[in-house]
């Protein structure tokens, strides 16, 4: 009778039940995806201050292949003992991880807090979806994605400019420590919503036979991962030929850490986490060549080729905004389908941009429909896989979904790098047509996957 009169009008993010963990969550998210993207900026600048540029790359790949990890662990604890133990273990090997990076007198040291932050990153992305779980009703879990979307996409505009400033003003150590501060201060927002879960709240799913083989499967795609980030310094055959076989063992082994039909496309949940990998694949292997495109092609300035990616941004965070206020009756399948279509048509713009030649705007304006499908669809797909998450399985499913969406993505960018550098015998052109080839037609794959979902 009580939920019953209890109006869908008092259930906020910031009601007063939830407001500690809206707040506190959502900035972890935020500062997790600001790091991300604070180091690319201020790479060049540590690797120049640290003598190690050799290890440039792997300071990266370190990052995505320790993630795998953290997300499955995270996962497999959470289901057997409920979110706060994982997320405070998780939150203290990031924060150790930041220290450990400002600190580190080395570049091999600052590989290892590398690793730490993506093992600490991971543990926190699949710890915060099982806390959403727990702590907010079903109605308002596309909200609360929406909202975490949103903490992504925030940092890709102001993160670069802030980590630049930070780093001319001070130095590069406090892009890291000045996070560990922030850091420390989410979680003390969030401490008081954990502190109402017992150690072991929620399902208490026993231990899993099978939890130790899905770690080392894990492992085994984590550095799967990072060697196909690597290939691009490898020439000819050989980058193609390491892919081969690193991609072989993804598809090999990846399969313990994701649904039972996910690679059949199985209607459900199999499929909504197939479409991470799909959409994941299709957005980011375009959005790669945007930039260059536009400057090689158009002769735009670096400054406003790479604004097409803040407008990208932009529209995603205003997806994220629209899906949350959709009518209830608006099932997540035709939400999720109608942005794989505007994915799709995002995509195939960047192919006519290279082989049609219109106005440049026009390819602007494609990466603003990309942007807004992948903000339609992610908070959805979140909220579909908690909603059919079997008790105990919320923790597995949230990993397998970040787990397809960072490998998919890894393998469309290793193969349309592949690409571009093979076909550049045949000019810049066949470059670009080549690569956005691909991406287009993992767009169509995307639609596809998207139709089998259902609401």
């Amino acid at each position: 009778m009580t939920a019953t009169l209890d109006p869908p009008r008092t259930h906020g993010l910031l009601d007063r039940r939830y407001a500690l963990a809206t707040v506190g969550s959502t900035s972890l998210v935020f500062l997790a995806a600001f790091e991300a993207l604070a180091v690319t900026t201020v790479m060049p600048i540590v690797t120049a201050d640290l003598g190690g540029r050799a290890l440039y790359s792997l300071a990266f790949a370190a990052t995505v292949a320790a993630g795998v990890v953290g997300m499955v662990v995270s996962g497999a604890w959470a289901d057997r003992q409920g979110p706060r133990r994982p997320l405070l273990v998780a939150i203290g090997v990031f924060t150790a991880g930041l220290a450990a990076a400002g600190l580190a007198p080395s570049m091999v040291v600052f590989v290892a807090a590398r690793f730490l932050q993506g093992l600490g990153a991971g543990g926190i992305t699949v710890a915060l979806y099982v806390l959403v779980a727990h702590v907010y009703p079903g109605a308002l879990h596309p909200r609360i994605f929406g909202l975490f979307a949103a903490a992504w996409v925030v940092p890709s505009m102001v993160g670069p400019f802030l980590a630049g400033l930070v780093a001319d003003v001070l130095s590069w150590h406090w892009v890291f420590l000045g996070v560990v501060v922030l850091v420390a201060a989410a979680t003390a927002v969030t401490l008081p919503v954990l502190r109402t879960m017992p150690p072991a709240a929620g399902d208490r799913a026993p231990a899993r036979s099978g939890d130790g083989r899905r770690v080392a499967a894990a492992v085994v795609v984590a550095g799967a991962a990072a060697v196909l980030g690597l290939t691009s310094e490898l020439p000819d055959w050989r980058g193609w030929l390491v892919a081969a076989v690193a991609v072989t063992l993804v598809a090999a082994t990846v399969r313990t850490l994701l649904p039972a039909g996910t690679f059949q496309a199985r209607p459900g949940l199999p499929a909504a986490v197939l479409l991470c990998a799909a959409a994941g694949a299709t957005f980011f292997s375009t959005e790669v060549y945007l930039p260059l495109l536009l400057h090689d092609g158009y002769g735009l300035p670096s400054w406003l080729s790479g604004f097409t990616l803040t407008v990208g941004a932009v529209a995603w965070a205003a997806g994220s905004h629209v899906q949350s206020r959709l009518p209830a009756g608006v099932g997540h399948g035709r939400v999720i389908t109608a942005g794989a279509a505007l994915l799709l048509a995002g995509a195939a713009a960047e192919l006519v941009t290279v082989l049609l030649r219109p106005h440049w705007v026009f390819a602007g304006a494609g990466w603003l429909l990309a942007g807004s499908g992948m903000g339609l669809m992610y908070p959805r797909v979140g909220t579909l896989v908690l909603a059919r998450s079997a008790p105990g399985t919320a923790g597995f499913n949230t990993a397998a979904k970040s787990i397809s969406d960072a490998v998919g993505a890894s393998v469309a960018l290793t193969v349309s790098g592949l690409l571009f550098q093979s076909l550049a015998v045949a000019g810049e052109h066949a470059s670009y047509a080549g690569a956005l080839i691909l991406s287009t037609l993992l767009g169509v794959a995307a639609v596809a996957v998207a139709r089998r979902i259902g609401d």
